[in-house]
């Protein structure tokens, strides 16, 4: 997507020295990529501390992966395969 943006002649030389980074439109999407990486991290961080003493087991998960793979009715879907309209 084009985009026209004033960025501070500075703070793009900066963002081309740490990023090393060959033109300014590859700096300015490593910076953007590493700061939606961080919010990422940040928000998986906020998770921390809210699941169950101990992570759930194989079985359980196969068992839970097994109930998405039924469809409403019980019938077995493919794998990857969205349910019919009703």
């Amino acid at each position: 997507m084009k985009t026209t943006v004033d960025i501070p002649e500075d703070v793009l030389k900066e963002s081309i020295r740490w990023t090393g980074a060959k033109s300014k439109r590859e700096a300015v999407v490593s910076v953007m990529q590493e700061y939606n990486r961080k919010r990422r991290m940040a928000a998986l961080v906020g998770y921390s501390g809210t699941f169950a003493d101990a992570f759930p087991t194989n079985a359980e998960i196969e068992a839970v992966e097994a109930g998405r793979e039924r469809g409403h009715f019980g019938e077995k879907r493919r794998r990857g395969a969205t349910p019919r309209p009703k």
